[in-house]
């Protein structure tokens, strides 16, 4: 065999293996390289945020603050309500007949037995004196037969009339007295009748739009009446709650009389307070919530009815709780916790336990005491060991929690507030 022989022959377009393993480490390395710097980058990025977003803790930050007291404080259930009168009455007709007039104006306000409206009276005053007259004529004819039956029970004793004459008048005279006993009763109709004609108000309300006028022919079964009487006061509230809430309803319900607010839809106005009377007898299914009445005063008209009120029962009185402004009550990763202001104005992190949020006030269980001040405002510019000074109220509040109105009060919360954006929550104790 030659040496030519030996050589090999490359094929053409054929990857040699050398190569393509180097490719592969180059692109291994290339990979490892891009993935370093990238997490060296990350980490200078990262630190050089950390250190922009820090804040020195000798600087002076303005704040608002609140005392932590302790209180008797009430407890409330909130949920939605509708007035809903006690009474409301469509007047209807009794009677057939013509409508002569109307006594009332529209919204006006009318007593029990006020004249309403006057149906034409004459065809009842007719009945009646064809009543009265028969019986005029019937007790007549009774008393010519009873005088009668007297003369035969007198001829009788002397064996003169036979005893069935005597029957026979006695059952003459008891037919008579029936006759008269139903042309009394006829006269009775008549006389209820021309009562019916003259309309009268059957409750104390108002008068609402007027549905028929004078001059119109009105039947006993039409189904629309000619007025609406609505009573105003009192006025009840049905309000809705949350089947959860029923057992310490029921239990302070039983306990005594509970007390209930009604404000109007903006929650700014009280109208009224009032005392519930009824817990429902059952349960919606499909709101999973348990309707209430509330029977409320009203003498000034302040809730009128199918009006939309939030209603607020007082369920009780937490005696000696510690309270402080909802808007103090931050969360942190270890729960939630309040900034603290001492003698020496550092402000410092304090873990709380909040039993329940009122309205703008926390209820505070665990964690403060009274005689504290927290801050209220000017959180997300807070660091534990930061220097604070408290600014007035009225000066607009640093952007940050967001908790609290141009005024410095308290916005409404019903649970307590997430932290703000701006504070680090590595901080939190």
């Amino acid at each position: 065999m030659t040496m030519q022989e030996n050589q090999i022959v490359e094929v053409p377009g054929a990857a040699h293996p050398s190569k393509s393993k180097t490719w592969v480490f180059v692109l291994i390395g290339a990979l490892v390289l891009g993935g370093g710097g990238w997490f060296i980058w990350s980490r200078k990025a990262a630190a050089a945020t950390a250190a922009a977003n820090a804040l020195p803790t000798d600087r002076v930050v303005p704040v608002l603050l609140a005392p932590v007291l302790k209180k008797d404080f009430p407890i409330y259930l909130d949920g939605l309500g509708t007035a809903v009168p006690v009474y409301t009455v469509t007047v209807h007709t009794q009677v057939d007949g013509r409508l002569d007039s109307v006594a009332f104006k529209e919204g006006q306000f009318v007593h029990k037995g006020d004249l309403l409206a006057q149906i034409d009276p004459r065809p009842f005053i007719i009945q009646l004196h064809t009543a009265e007259a028969a019986i005029a004529r019937d007790a007549a004819q009774a008393r010519e037969g009873r005088l009668n039956l007297d003369r035969y029970q007198t001829l009788r004793k002397e064996n003169l009339v036979p005893q069935q004459q005597v029957d026979d008048q006695q059952a003459l005279v008891d037919q008579y007295d029936a006759t008269v006993k139903s042309d009394q009763a006829q006269a009775e109709t008549a006389r209820l009748n021309l009562d019916y004609a003259h309309i009268t108000s059957p409750i104390d309300g108002v008068t609402g739009v007027r549905l028929i006028d004078p001059g119109n022919i009105v039947h006993a079964a039409d189904t629309t009446g000619f007025v609406v009487i609505t009573q105003l006061d009192p006025m009840s509230v049905v309000l809705t709650l949350p089947e959860d809430d029923l057992p310490r309803i029921s239990e302070k319900f039983g306990q005594g009389g509970l007390s209930v607010e009604a404000y109007s839809r903006d929650g700014l106005l009280k109208l009224g307070v009032g005392k519930l009377s009824l817990i429902d007898n059952e349960i919606n299914q499909t709101t999973a919530t348990i309707r209430l009445r509330a029977i409320f005063d009203n003498p000034k008209s302040a809730l009128w009815p199918n009006e939309f009120v939030k209603a607020r029962l007082l369920l009780t009185m937490q005696k000696d709780a510690i309270v402080v402004p909802a808007a103090a009550i931050q969360r942190g990763p270890l729960g939630t916790f309040v900034y603290v202001v001492g003698g020496d104005n550092t402000a410092s992190t304090q873990n709380v336990e909040v039993d329940s949020i009122q309205g703008d006030s926390a209820i505070v269980s665990k964690g403060i005491s009274p005689g504290q001040q927290v801050v209220t405002d000017g959180q997300n510019q807070l660091r534990p060991g930061s220097k604070v000074s408290s600014r007035p109220p009225d000066k607009a509040p640093s952007s940050g929690s967001g908790s609290e109105s141009s005024s410095g009060s308290p916005a409404s919360s019903a649970a307590p507030p997430k932290a703000s954006s701006g504070t680090n929550p590595g901080t939190a104790p």
